[in-house]
């Protein structure tokens, strides 16, 4: 038995090394939860999860006051039955984002333990199915930039040998989104992909207009047109586009995922590890997909999620957005536009500790 005997909880506020913009927000701040759970042999783990803007401090609530006191104890290897517990210990506030984010800490370093101790490497650990996924771009088309340095940056990442690019739509004028795109497919040509983000900023009659106004330039996908709770709207739209339609950083239960499965309503599934609460639920969304021969593409954490979608059969895409820089000693290895999951036994994160104390805004220790 490996029974938890400490947790180490902390905060840092990471700020986006350049702005950041959709058409429903802008990003100018990333609370990121940080955990260390220890067993009774010494052995430790560590797991994240984050926040777009405001509401760490809740999700560093519910680990303080609710999670972490039942995790002291615990036995470390079982991790689908320590997850479950957690879960139903707070039922009243699942399914959501704060309880899954909370989870998706625990979780995460439970996995990284559970590896560390196996002596192998996360992507192994989930499957092996690859050792490299092609990366995608989203740090150069965010919604504020002009046309000019859409190409500018879309033309820079293809250099480097990436093999897409996403961009943000949404302008009050369809014509707006058009042009910029156009601009960028013209720049790039018919061999890199684009992909595009509306962040559920759409209507459906608008979604359908823009997708039809945007069906000639072979884009990889729509991502988020709608709000996420709307499946009957997204069924209607998958049914009129060309285009695939993507979905998933904003869905929180393998349940939800399974309707939209079930309904026609997605072409494309975005899992985020931490939204859905961690490792455990996010390799049963994926098999999930699996079955229905979708592929997955997930979204953020890409120090996280080239592991995952590496190890399992349907993984697609990796998503470029650099996120842990400032608290990390290297990075995730990229060659010739691909990315490799780490070799190294655990996640494979290099946690730079002094960085991360210098800039914590919270911390707690439970024993």
């Amino acid at each position: 038995m490996s029974r938890i005997v400490k947790t180490e909880l902390r905060m840092v506020d990471l700020k986006p090394m350049v702005e950041r913009t959709d058409a429903i927000q802008s990003f100018v701040s990333q609370e990121t939860p940080i955990l260390t759970i220890t067993d009774e042999d010494g052995m430790t783990g560590t797991g994240y999860s984050y926040t777009i803007g405001s509401g760490g401090t809740a999700i560093i609530a519910l680990l303080e006051d609710h999670l972490l006191p039942r995790l002291i104890g615990m036995n470390a290897e079982e991790i689908e039955s320590n997850w479950r517990t957690l879960l139903f210990g707070m039922h009243s506030l699942a399914v959501g984002a704060v309880s899954s984010l909370a989870l998706a800490t625990i979780d995460i370093a439970l996995w990284d333990l559970r590896c560390r101790r196996a002596g192998i490497p996360l992507h192994q650990a989930v499957g092996g199915a690859r050792t490299r996924l092609p990366l995608y771009t989203t740090e150069g088309g965010w919604l504020h930039l002009g046309s000019d340095k859409l190409v500018e940056d879309a033309l820079l990442m293809q250099a480097r040998g990436f093999k897409g690019a996403k961009l943000k739509i949404g302008k009050p004028r369809k014509s707006e989104d058009v042009e910029r795109l156009t601009a960028v497919r013209a720049a790039v040509g018919d061999g890199f992909e684009l992909m595009v983000d509306a962040n559920q900023g759409l209507r459906l009659d608008d979604a359908q207009r823009r997708a039809q106004l945007l069906s000639d330039l072979d884009l990889a996908w729509i991502e988020e047109p709608l709000p996420a709770d709307d499946i009957g709207a997204h069924t209607r739209l998958v049914a009129t586009s060309s285009t695939p339609i993507a979905v998933g950083e904003s869905l929180y239960s393998l349940s939800q995922f399974k309707d939209y499965l079930q309904a026609d309503a997605c072409s494309i599934i975005q899992v985020d590890v931490a939204r859905i609460g961690g490792i455990t639920p996010w390799l049963k969304v994926a098999h999930l997909a699996e079955a229905y021969n979708v592929p997955v593409s997930p979204h953020f954490l890409m120090e996280l999620h080239a592991s995952l979608a590496c190890g399992i059969a349907n993984g697609q895409w990796v998503e470029y957005i650099p996120q842990l820089e400032a608290i990390t000693k290297t990075g995730l290895s990229v060659i010739d536009g691909y990315a490799h999951p780490s070799s190294a036994p655990g996640l494979g994160i290099d946690w730079d500790w002094d960085a991360i104390d210098n800039l914590q805004t919270r911390e707690v220790s439970r024993a």
